[in-house]
């Protein structure tokens, strides 16, 4: 197969993440939906984001909300149609941003045919598409494997008295990737949507799709966390190693099949999302060379560590693991707190919002945006009784799930549906009094509102290859200050963050000297004296160095 052109656009492109439910929704039934993101799209353009990625807009019974898929090739009638996708894929090429959409690829809903078809004997054309196993002589699954969202990682099956693996919800059976006649399919659907024009995919639970034929027990490792962001405290997964359940060494060959498919077409791209026990060793391995993905991320900068010597140890690590892979840096996403929230707690220091954009903005890799990051929003606070979220109610009260991450965009603040609809103070999930007067509309007429400031943090990056394009290397850790130099075409530009609340200096290591204070629009609070940086509670310098 030959490979088609690529201008890697991906290659330090913006991508925009849109939950289609919660975005727009532009006829009044209280979900977001593809005419609804059309209208919306001149926002996104003019954020001066690159790429726009959709979360899953499939058709699915929506158990865990289109994650859950029940036809990999239509759309789902709550978001809309094929035709509606075309118009969107159309107008968003129209106004220069690329459409990338998200592809769950490990498991499909119980309501897909092939599943009912698998389920119906043991004897069918599609009886081993999923993986099923036989009880143990007591009746017990056939391992200790876990679900992500709680309990055993099998359900008993009455038609064909077996178990089926299910690493999320009982809803959502996983595939079986072994069987050739399953990656064949698979790929099929992947084809279909590169042909109607995507020119992407973010690829969900990307180290998930092979598991151990032998179904050996995972090892525990007690009651420690996994540090990782998807997975809280309270949730017993983290008290296994998962070295059979997924991550498994024929999942790379699978990524150079993806690749290769993708490839035929031209300027198009795949980010994994990587949750495994060491994710940035998984993520140096997936993106490494030209025929796995072209960029992964992970879920460590999507926890509540921030710190300096934090960012700078997972960089370090990154760097000498990867052997030239290229990360994909994201802050917020669908699936944890909002990072004002997170870092920041209830009173979230604005200066520290800016800094962290400033961060994600100026690293190497792509970054990717969450909706509502540019408007400075906080996590919503949702009552039990209004949750949606199947893994925030089994884990209640300690773990609140998802949606207060998911609730609708806030686009005119005189609306009392903040302009999420037609003016219905009822949506899937409820308005959020709180961003009222954080509205889009209000934050325009604001030079000095952070979706202004976000605007010419982004432009301003595009005027800069060395941030796009550039290598980067680490000054030493430092306690309070995350310090890097990007380097390109014999341009240099030194990064110092001051990730505390206190102020702080730093000496200019040997061998480094600036030229010139970058004038970035917004970020402030440092200061060069000498060979000396001097910063305030969460100020920053850019400078080019001589």
């Amino acid at each position: 197969m030959s490979k088609a052109p690529n201008n890697q656009w991906w290659r330090g492109g913006v991508i925009y993440q849109i939950y289609p439910r919660s975005f727009a929704d532009s006829n009044g039934d209280g979900v977001g939906d593809l005419p609804g993101i059309t209208a919306r799209l001149q926002h996104v353009a003019d954020l001066g984001a690159d790429a726009l990625w959709l979360s899953p807009i499939f058709k699915s019974p929506m158990k865990d909300f289109g994650y859950d898929v029940s036809d990999y090739c239509d759309i789902d009638p709550m978001f809309g149609t094929l035709e509606d996708f075309r118009t969107l894929v159309q107008h968003a090429h129209a106004l220069g941003l690329k459409v990338m959409i998200d592809q769950v690829l490990s498991h499909t809903s119980d309501q897909h045919p092939w599943f009912a078809q698998s389920r119906a004997s043991r004897d069918n054309p599609r009886a081993d598409w999923y993986v099923w196993a036989d009880a143990k002589d007591d009746g017990n699954p056939p391992n200790n494997w876990l679900s992500v969202f709680g309990g055993s990682a099998w359900q008993w099956d009455t038609r064909r008295r077996q178990y089926y693996l299910h690493n999320f919800l009982s809803s959502q059976p996983d595939l079986n990737f072994h069987n050739p006649e399953v990656v064949r399919a698979l790929l099929e659907t992947v084809k279909f949507w590169l042909d109607l024009g995507v020119d992407g995919y973010r690829l969900d639970t990307a180290p998930f799709y092979f598991h151990d034929q032998q179904l050996r027990d995972n090892p525990g490792r007690g009651k420690a966390t996994s540090g990782d962001a998807a997975f809280p405290d309270v949730n017993p997964y983290t008290w296994q190693r998962h070295i059979y359940d997924k991550e498994r060494p024929e999942n790379i060959g699978f990524l150079q099949q993806l690749r290769a498919l993708v490839d035929q077409y031209p300027d198009t791209t795949m980010v994994g999302e990587i949750g495994t026990d060491d994710s940035i060793a998984t993520m140096a391995e997936y993106t490494r060379g030209d025929d796995r993905l072209h960029m992964a991320y992970s879920f460590d900068l999507l926890g509540a560590d921030w710190s300096s010597p934090f960012l700078h140890n997972l960089l370090q690590r990154f760097a000498d693991k990867s052997r030239g892979g290229w990360p994909s840096w994201a802050l917020s996403n669908h699936d944890v707190p909002r990072v004002g929230s997170r870092w920041g707690g209830p009173d979230c220091n604005p200066k520290l919002l800016r800094l962290a954009a400033v961060l994600q903005m100026t690293l190497r890799g792509s970054p990717c945006l969450y909706q509502g990051d540019e408007l400075g929003l906080p996590e919503a606070e949702v009552a039990y009784e209004d949750l949606q979220d199947p893994y925030g109610i089994t884990m209640w009260p300690e773990f609140k799930g998802r949606d207060g991450c998911r609730t609708p965009m806030p686009w005119d603040s005189t609306a009392v549906d903040l302009g999420f609809g037609n003016h219905s103070p009822k949506a899937w999930l409820p308005i959020t009094g709180a961003y009222r007067k954080l509205a889009v509309n209000l934050q325009q007429r604001d030079p000095d509102s952070m979706l202004h400031f976000y605007r010419q943090l982004l432009h301003w990056r595009r005027s800069q290859p060395v941030l796009i394009k550039g290598e980067q290397s680490l000054l030493p850790v430092h306690p309070q200050v995350l310090a890097y130099v990007r380097e390109h075409a014999g341009e240099r530009v030194l990064c110092a963050l001051n990730f505390s609340d206190r102020p702080a200096t730093l000496n200019l290591p040997t061998g480094l000297q600036a030229a010139a204070v970058l004038d970035l629009p917004g970020l402030q609070g440092g200061r060069l004296q000498g060979g000396e940086l001097a910063f305030e509670a969460f100020g920053g310098l850019l400078l080019s160095l001589a």
